[in-house]
């Protein structure tokens, strides 16, 4: 997540750095470990120390020590000797090329300065020979290369200046690497020695690594001993288990087969004796039963179910022969009287169920194979108590589990992963042939025996080992497998399959294996005999016969099944009833479609009488009238659908002699279908064939035959010449056959109205007995085919049907025959007949669309023909094959090779060399400008990624001369002049594409690079859409946490409040009209958008777009037009740029601050750091290796921890710092660049500048004359116009640490020409400071102002009391300087403002004599007090002109200091000696007089005009007496020295 930004001192980043980057740095500049040690060395020297030894040591600790602030240092200044190195280079070569532009621009012009004196030679002879168009042309062409010569000039002195410029640049680079030549070589010298310390370290490296690798080697061996003797002990164990477990096994089935064989013994007789007393019963009340009854004619007639039971179970107790089922059917089929055959098979079916039953309690009732309870020595058993506490069989189920588990363990350590080459094998291990066991047709009781082939397919070694079959195929298949041991890849062995069947059923099942690289299985079958029948041909044609003839075909039915049946053909009208009779609903089959109706109403009516009779079985049916009567006309109709009598036409197809009979297994058999014609006509003949075998279907052929009464006939008697097109010659064979025994004359004859499309060659002809006889057609269609034709041609369908004649001598009945034809066109259409392609650049080319259509029925190979080279045909060439009545859409792509006016034709042919053309026509245009790449294929770029391409626009046209070389121009017309040339890109609206430049002029012979950026966004309306799905998302949760809370609010209340409170509970739908608003507020820099935009990118699937950009070009400048009149540019002077933008979902994305990614520090102090962390992460499927771009050396941005690789799925935190340098709106981008695109960062921050503003005018405070030993204070303001709070510091000069080392140097009026330039004066005596400022520190908030108290305290008398005060901000910047000055006195009065006549620095020597203690003591007398010396200088200027000089002016200024002492005195009173001998010296003093209030300065104006008299040569010099009245009285020696200066 991103933090916050801080504040944050260079010495706390450096601090916080990971401790890795300082070990990188002091890997990289080990260099820089050296320089600590000269300096140590160099102070060591300096201050003397008298201790080396220790000294040395302190030494050794300093250079063990190396800052990280010099190590950054360091860095920087390789970064910027880099940087300075490229600018050398690219300014380097940018001086070269421009030096190759001016020689081109001179020879150039000395180019045109020769044409123009040719020019100027040739216009004077025209002018002599008076050729006035000649000198018309000449003189076009003399200013045309004046203005080109002008242009050359312009252009020379542009690029002479430009070469000054770059070249005053080259030399302050160079001068700049010449400072740096120390540093580089330096460098150079560290880069080897830190090159030689890698070497070594890699050295010790690879040691530890190759100590590493044995041990690792050791340890692995090691662990393969280990592995192996577990495995042996395992191995061992599970061996073990499974002996225990079989011979568990062996005892538990002993005992069970003992115990079940005992127990099933006793009760088998038991139950014996018990079903045979109850039979006894039984019949002995039946007999006493039948006896009471009226009827025994029925009684001993009839046999009841129970009756034939009970006879069954007496006869087999009493031991005799049971009555087979077969007999006790014929008996009761005796009987009964024999109903309809649809009864009888009703009847027999449910007697085969119930006679099933009764086999069934035939097999219980048979002697088991066990002998148990029916033996009769069984004696009950006693288990013993040592019996009942044994386990049970198999163990307890903790047993099982943990055997189970134990196996499970046992078995997946078998299992081992195959790697060979670094590659896995995965798959089957073992391949086997044949791939499936299939024991097909089997019999039961006998023994089946199968080998496969196990081959391994694995890389190498595997091992092979039988697991076993399924549960169910456990009793009938048996495995005989030796496991080979270990088997090379490709090896194989074989496996013996046993099957024993005992069932007859189809089994299916898997032989498993296990391997060592995991189970296989094969598949088992085991299929059962069952019959597969079919017939070899389901019509059989006779063809036409005379009446009378016999003829006969074969039929062929197959059994490929191992099963044989009874089978049986006859009629499909015929019913038949198998032995083995089918069930009801199979035997629908055997009637018609239309009989079916008649069918169903008779099995409806008879299971409605079925369902009346309560409990009866359908064996006593016949036997009660009253429910088996039906109605005489249903059975007739019954009757008649299941016997059909066959017709007449039936009779003429009849089977042979073989109809039924045993079809045996893998055999077939064949039945003669005969044909005896009767009656002229066709003939069709339905057959079956019906099988006992139930499951085998019902199989149905038809054969078919014509009976012709005539000897001659043909045996086409339809002639299909299939699709004919017109104008095209058909021809065919027709052959006539004759069954005559005597030659016969044929003539042949076509109706006449189509004589002219159809001829039969020749038209008469003998055919000989009993031969055949050829005729040829010819069939040519003619265009007037539909009106010549008549009834014989179908105008919508286009059919022709011909009817032709043979005649045959001395034969009434004609022989007639069809032709028929469907007569179609051979026309293809092409639209549109007229292409116009326009106006077409010689870069481009123009594709259009044409449809070819086939009007014919027929298909139709076309090509385009003859075809211009700058035309093509697509696809395939303009060849190809259409389909009937289909329409193809070819594309037509016209690129012209010049400029000219193009008209041309496309010849489509078709196969039977047919024309058909389309007109064309076009106009060529060769453009001034070119594009060196006319399409653009991006890489696949990320979302919000950029990809840049470039490409140039380029002039090439140099010279007018056509005959070298193609001139521009559109079509014929004019060519375009030589001159710049102005091109612009017109990019599509709302499009991912930027160009630049996208406006530019070309001059001839140069080209302009052209930058194309493509970076894919996402619709602003979708991330609007997905921001409102958030938005009301984030709605609904806040609205359902308010209703919750009001709920247990109201669960508080009563229940009617509660209703009340619901019943006006707001919706939470939101209308189209709150989205509409909602769309209004949201905005790019929301933080809905953008994390709308941060999830739809996430999920991003990729998408493609193609872009084609036009350029539109002009000619001339676009420098030279106005500034609202726009190029004429011409539509038809355009190029097109195509652009391929394939889009793929981002690689990396920022997790952090919402998936943002702008990082905006905000508003930071000038000179301070702000930090900020982003989170990204890799969601694509590989790693990979990041490349950062280069942020600005000296820019305000900092990446302080980049890396090198980002694993698939990986998060890592960028830190980046902003520390800005002035105060300036910064913005740099960050691009994160992978091999699948880029991610860029935008980072923003603004650089605030402390900005304070003082109430103090200028730089000075001076705080005035005060008493000694008292104070005053003066308050100022500071006002903080910043937009942020601002920590501020007050320092004071005289408290630096500084101040020490500066008093221990002389004085700097002694080594200064300039006088009173001490910052820091005069100080107390008691070591306090003279100044103090209140508050010291605190926080200045934005827009306020903070007020502060100077307060000033000597406590002697100086006038030079001064300090400087700072004013310093994040400790560190300092704001404002302010120079404080003060005076201190001992009196009231002062005087100021005459020449220096002292220094500002006091005397360490002179002792205070004004202290508290002594001052009276040692205060002269008035008369004795020393004069003051007070030195006026005046400079008259002195001028040569005649304008009156002004006179010399000086201010003296009196005062009386403001005090809180009580004094007798409350002014001071000042007074000048000596004013009429001044005047006459020139002087003039105002006032020389007068008396100044407390806290009051007098100023007394004094004014020197040269006299008559003056020597300017010697200086004036005069004085007087200045005395003062106050507490005191003092007296000033005033020394006036007057100089005449000369003016200029």
């Amino acid at each position: 997540m991103e933090e916050p930004t801080t504040l944050v001192s260079d010495e706390d980043l450096v601090d916080s750095l990971p401790a890795i980057d300082d070990e990188r740095i002091q890997l990289e500049d080990p260099e820089f470990e050296t320089d600590p040690f000269l300096l140590g060395f160099e102070d060591t020297i300096r201050l003397g120390c008298c201790c080396p030894a220790k000294e040395e040591e302190v030494t050794t600790e300093k250079t063990k020590k190396t800052t990280t602030r010099d190590r950054v240092q360091a860095f920087h200044l390789r970064k910027s000797l880099n940087l300075l190195d490229k600018l050398h280079e690219e300014k380097d070569l940018f001086i070269q090329k421009t030096r190759g532009e001016l020689r081109v621009c001179h020879q150039r012009m000395d180019l045109l300065t020769k044409q123009q004196e040719s020019l100027a030679a040739e216009i004077a002879a025209e002018r002599e020979a008076n050729n006035m168009a000649a000198l018309g042309r000449l003189q076009a062409a003399s200013r045309r290369l004046h203005t080109e010569l002008e242009n050359e000039k312009d252009l020379q002195s542009k690029i002479t200046a430009m070469l000054k410029d770059s070249e005053n640049a080259m030399w302050h680079i160079e001068i700049q690497k010449g400072q740096f030549e120390d540093v580089r070589k330096r460098n150079e010298e560290e880069a080897e020695a830190r090159l030689r310390s890698l070497e070594i370290h890699a050295a010790q490296q690879l040691q530890k690594e190759k100590e590493t690798l044995e041990k690792v080697e050791r340890n692995r061996l090691l662990r393969a001993r280990k592995s192996l003797h577990v495995q042996k002990e395992l191995g061992l164990r599970h061996q073990k288990l499974v002996e225990d477990a079989q011979r568990n096994h062996k005892i538990a089935v002993k005992f069970l087969k003992a115990s079940l064989g005992r127990a099933f013994e006793e009760d088998q007789k038991l139950r014996k004796q018990e079903i045979v007393s109850r039979i006894l019963k039984e019949e002995a009340e039946e007999e006493h039963r039948k006896k009471r009854q009226q009827q025994p004619s029925k009684t001993t007639d009839q046999w009841t179910l129970r009756d034939k039971t009970w006879k069954y179970i007496s006869d087999f107790c009493e031991g005799k022969t049971a009555i087979t089922t077969n007999h006790l059917l014929e008996n009761e089929m005796a009987l009964h009287p024999k109903p309809s055959c649809l009864l009888k098979v009703i009847s027999s079916e449910s007697m085969q169920m119930d006679l099933g039953s009764i086999s069934t309690e035939e097999e219980i009732l048979a002697e088991p194979d066990i002998p148990g309870l029916w033996s009769k020595d069984y004696k009950s058993y006693q288990v013993s108590k040592e019996d009942m506490e044994r386990k049970p069989v198999g163990g307890t189920k903790m047993d099982k589990d943990i055997l189970a588990r134990t196996m499970e363990q046992l078995r997946s350590g078998v299992v081992h992963k195959q790697v060979v080459s670094g590659r896995e094998f995965k798959g089957r291990p073992f391949n086997s042939k044949p791939e499936v066991i299939h024991f097909k047709d089997f019999d039961i009781g006998k023994v089946y025996k199968k080998k496969i082939t196990l081959i391994n397919a694995t890389y190498t070694i595997n091992y092979c080992k039988l697991v076993g079959v399924e549960e169910s195929l456990k009793d009938f298949i048996h495995i005989d497998f030796d496991p080979p041991g270990p088997m090379s890849a490709g090896m194989s062995c074989e496996v013996l399959v046993t099957f024993k069947p005992m069932i007859n059923k189809d089994l299916e099942g898997n032989v498993s294996f296990l391997a060592q690289t995991g189970g296989f299985s094969v598949p088992l079958k085991c299929s059962t005999k069952k019959c597969s029948l079919s017939l070899d041909k389901e019509l059989i044609d006779f063809g036409s016969y005379v009446v009378g003839e016999t003829t006969s075909r074969i039929i062929t039915l197959t059994n490929v099944g191992g099963l044989g049946t009874r089978f049986k053909f006859l009629l499909d009208s015929e019913f038949f009833e198998m032995e083995e009779h089918q069930p009801i609903m199979k035997m629908s089959s055997v009637f018609t479609y239309e009989d079916k109706s008649l069918y169903e109403k008779i099995i409806n009516s008879l299971s409605e009488q079925q369902l009346d009779v309560d409990g009866s079985s359908p064996l006593d049916i016949p036997s009660r009238k009253e429910s088996e009567k039906l109605d005489e006309a249903e059975v007739t109709a019954v009757a008649s659908a299941m016997t059909m009598v066959p017709s007449e036409e039936q009779a003429e197809i009849t089977l042979g002699e073989v109809t039924e009979g045993e079809i045996g297994p893998f055999s077939s058999i064949k039945v003669p279908i005969i044909f005896n014609p009767v009656i002229p006509g066709e003939v069709q003949t339905k057959f079956k064939v019906m099988f006992k075998n139930s499951q085998c279907p019902t199989l149905y052929f038809r054969a078919t035959g014509i009976a012709v009464d005539v000897p001659v006939w043909v045996p086409r008697a339809t002639v299909d010449l299939k699709i004919c097109m017109y104008d095209r010659l058909y021809q065919d064979s027709i052959t006539v056959h004759t069954r005559s025994k005597a030659a016969l004359r044929l003539k042949f004859e076509v109706c006449k109205e189509l004589r002219g499309h159809i001829e039969l060659l020749p038209e008469t002809g003998y055919i000989q007995a009993q031969s055949s006889y050829s005729v040829q057609l010819k069939f040519l269609p003619r265009y007037s085919l539909p009106e010549d034709a008549g009834k014989y041609f179908d105008q919508d369908s286009r059919v022709l049907e011909a009817p032709m004649t043979i005649w045959v001598a001395d034969q009434i009945k004609p022989v007639g025959f069809t032709v028929q034809a469907i007569v179609t066109t051979s026309d293809l259409e092409i639209s549109p007949l007229e292409i116009s392609f326009g106006y077409c650049t010689i870069y481009e080319a123009i594709r259009t669309e044409i449809s070819l259509s086939n009007l014919s029925l027929l298909p139709q190979e076309f090509g385009f023909v003859g075809l211009p080279k700058y035309v093509d045909i697509q696809p395939n060439d303009g060849f190809g094959t259409i389909l009937p009545l289909e329409t193809l859409q070819l594309d037509v792509i016209f690129q012209p090779i010049k400029a000219k006016e193009y008209r041309f034709e496309l010849v489509c042919k078709s196969e039977i060399n047919r024309c058909f053309k389309v007109s064309c026509q076009a106009v060529g245009v060769h453009p001034p400008l070119e594009l060196s790449h006319y399409q653009i294929k991006f890489s696949a770029t990320a979302l919000y990624g950029t990809t840049v391409s470039t490409l140039y626009v380029i002039n090439s046209h140099l010279s007018m001369n056509k005959l070298t070389h193609s001139l521009p121009r559109i079509g014929s017309e004019e060519a375009t002049p030589v001159g710049p040339t102005s091109f612009e890109f017109l990019v599509p609206p709302n499009s991912p594409i930027t160009i630049s430049p996208s406006v530019g002029t070309v001059l001839p012979g140069k080209r302009c690079l052209v930058q194309v950026a493509f970076q894919p966004v996402l619709p602003h309306e979708i991330i609007l859409e997905e921001a409102i799905h958030i938005l009301n998302k984030e709605t609904e949760t806040k609205l359902f946490r308010k209703e919750t809370t009001q709920r247990k609010e109201q669960w508080k209340q009563s229940l009617p409040v509660v209703r009340v409170h619901n019943r006006d509970r707001p919706t939470r739908a939101s209308t189209p009209h709150t989205q509409e608003l909602q769309r209004q507020e949201l905005s790019a820099s929301s933080n809905e958008y953008q994390a709308a935009q941060a999830t739809l990118a996430r999920t991003f699937q990729g998408k493609f777009d193609r872009f084609v950009v036009p350029c539109v070009i002009a000619s001339g400048d676009i420098k030279d037009r106005k500034a609202s009149e726009p190029l004429s540019f011409s539509p038809y002077n355009t190029l097109y740029l195509e652009l391929w933008c394939p889009v793929v979902a981002p690689s990396i994305v920022v997790t952090s601050n919402e998936g943002k990614t702008v990082v905006n520090f905000g508003d930071i102090a000038v000179g301070h750091r702000g930090i900020r962390k982003i989170t990204l992460q890799n969601i694509s499927p590989e790693d990979l290796d990041l490349e950062f771009s280069v942020l600005n050396p000296h820019g305000p941005f900092v990446l302080l921890n980049p890396s090198r690789k980002l694993c698939s799925g990986e998060t890592q935190t960028l830190v980046l710092s902003f520390s800005p340098h002035e105060s300036i709106l910064a913005q740099e981008t960050l691009d994160i660049i992978s091999k699948r695109g880029t991610l860029t960062l935008t980072l923003t921050g603004t650089g605030v500048a402390s900005m304070i503003t003082c109430s103090i005018e200028g730089n000075i405070l001076n705080m005035g004359y005060v008493l000694a030993r008292e104070s005053v204070s003066i308050n100022f303001k500071l006002q903080n116009e910043s937009s942020l709070p601002i920590k501020f510091w007050m320092r004071l000069e005289s408290l630096s640490k500084k101040r020490a080392e500066t008093r221990q140097q002389l004085p700097k009026f002694l080594t200064s020409h300039e006088q009173r330039t001490e910052i820091v004066g005069t100080q107390n005596h008691n070591g306090q400071s003279v100044f103090s400022v209140v508050p010291v520190e605190g926080l200045m908030v934005p827009g306020k102002a903070h007020e502060f108290t100077i307060t000033f305290s000597p406590d002697h008398e100086s006038l030079y009391f001064s300090d400087l005060l700072q004013v310093v901000l994040f400790e560190k910047k300092v704001s404002h300087q302010i120079l404080l000055k003060g005076a201190a006195r001992e009196h009231m009065m002062f005087v100021e403002g005459g020449d220096p006549l002292d220094v500002p620095v006091e005397s360490l020597t002179v002792i205070p004599a004004f202290d508290p203690e002594h001052r009276e003591a040692r205060s002269p007398p008035p008369e004795a007090e020393e004069m003051k010396p007070i030195l006026v200088t005046l400079n008259y200027v002195q001028f040569d002109t005649d304008i009156p000089t002004p006179p010399a002016t000086r201010e003296l200024q009196v005062g009386c200091i403001r005090t809180t002492q009580p004094s007798p005195r409350k002014t001071v009173e000042f007074s000048l000696d000596s004013i009429p001998w001044l005047q006459h010296k020139g002087f003039s003093i105002e006032p020389s007089r007068g008396s100044v209030e407390r806290g009051q300065t007098k100023t007394i104006s004094i004014s020197w005009v040269p006299p008559a008299d003056f020597d300017p040569d010697h200086p004036l010099m005069v004085s007087t007496l200045l005395q003062l009245r106050g507490d005191v009285k003092e007296t000033y020696k005033v020394i006036f020295v007057a100089y005449v200066v000369a003016g200029l």
